[in-house]
C-alpha cells in the first residue's frame, strides 16, 4: 500500500469506502451504513433534526416521565419529566434502520443516574425512551414540554445543537473480523489517520454503523423477544459541544432488533 488514499478523504480525514475496499476487498461483507452527526450550538426548531433541541411532539400524547429510584429520589417520587436527547428526520439520515412508513426518530432520557434500572437499560446511566413517528401524523404540536423536577448531572442536559449529517460506511473492530483479515486491516490503519484508527468504529454521535469497543471485548446482545443478534441503532457520545457526559466521558449506545423494531431495545454504557 502506498499513496492510494491521496485525494480520497472525507470530512473526518478518512479514506472513502471505494478506496478502503480497493486496498482491502475482504472488508466488503462487513461494511455498514452509518451517519455521523456533527453538532453545533444553535436554535433548531421542531421541524429540524437536532441534538438537545425541541421535539415534534403531539399535544395529546403524554410527555415521558421517570418514576424510577435515583440518587436524589430513592423512591422515584415525584416522577420527573424526561429531556430531549436527539431528533432525527429520515430525510437527513436515510438508511436501513428506518421502519416502513416512519420518517422521524426521537430519543429522550431521564436526566438522573439509575443504579438498578429495568432490564435492557444500562446501569449508572440515564434511562432511555424512544419514539418512531410519521411526522405528518403530528397535526397538533406540544409547544411547552414540562421541565425535569430533578437532575443529577449537568451532563445529562444536552445543549440545543443543529447537526450536519455525514454519510459514511463503517467497519468493525479487528477482533470481530476473521483472523486472516486482521493483519491487513492493521496495516491499513497504520497508513491512515496519522496513526489513528479512522477506518473502524466511527466515533461521535452516530446512527447505525458499528459500536466502539475501547474498554471491553466486543459483545453481542441477543433480542429478549426473539433471540436475534441486535445491531447498533444510535450512539450518544460525550463531547463539549453538546455538553453531554455519559459514563467516564464515554458512549451510550442503543441496540435494536433487526427482525422487528417493535421488540425491546438494549442500552449499553461504554
Amino acid at each position: 500500500m502506498t499513496n492510494w488514499l491521496e485525494g480520497m478523504m472525507t470530512r473526518s480525514s478518512r479514506p472513502s469506502i471505494e478506496a478502503t475496499l480497493a486496498a482491502l476487498p475482504g472488508l466488503a461483507p462487513y461494511a455498514r451504513d452509518a451517519v455521523v452527526f456533527h453538532p453545533e450550538r444553535g436554535e433548531p426548531d421542531r421541524g429540524n433534526s437536532s441534538i438537545g433541541g425541541p421535539l415534534l411532539w403531539p399535544s395529546d400524547e403524554p410527555w415521558p416521565e421517570c418514576s424510577l429510584p435515583d440518587v436524589d429520589s430513592p423512591d422515584g417520587v415525584p416522577a420527573t419529566a424526561m429531556v430531549p436527547v436527539a431528533q432525527i428526520f429520515r430525510r437527513d439520515a436515510p438508511g436501513p434502520w428506518w421502519p416502513a412508513d416512519i420518517d422521524l426518530l426521537q430519543i429522550l432520557w431521564c436526566p438522573n443516574e439509575h443504579w438498578d434500572p429495568p432490564a435492557r437499560q444500562a446501569d449508572v446511566s440515564p434511562v432511555i425512551e424512544m419514539r418512531w413517528r410519521r411526522a405528518a401524523d403530528v397535526t397538533s404540536r406540544l409547544t411547552t414540554p414540562p421541565s425535569p423536577s430533578r437532575c443529577d448531572e449537568d451532563g445529562y442536559l444536552p445543549q440545543a445543537c443543529v447537526i450536519t449529517a455525514e454519510h459514511l460506511a463503517d467497519f468493525p473492530y479487528r477482533e470481530e473480523l476473521p483472523p486472516e483479515l486482521r493483519p491487513q486491516l492493521e496495516e491499513l490503519v497504520r497508513e491512515t489517520g496519522d496513526g489513528r484508527d479512522v477506518i473502524t468504529r466511527l466515533a461521535g454521535w452516530k446512527l447505525g454503523g458499528w459500536p466502539t469497543w475501547h474498554l471491553t471485548y466486543p459483545t453481542v446482545f441477543g433480542c429478549g423477544d426473539c433471540g436475534t443478534d441486535m445491531t447498533l441503532l444510535f450512539t450518544v457520545t460525550s463531547d463539549a459541544e453538546t455538553g453531554v457526559v455519559v459514563g467516564r466521558w464515554g458512549d451510550l449506545r442503543i441496540f435494536t432488533c433487526p427482525a422487528d423494531r417493535r421488540h425491546a431495545f438494549q442500552v449499553d454504557l461504554h
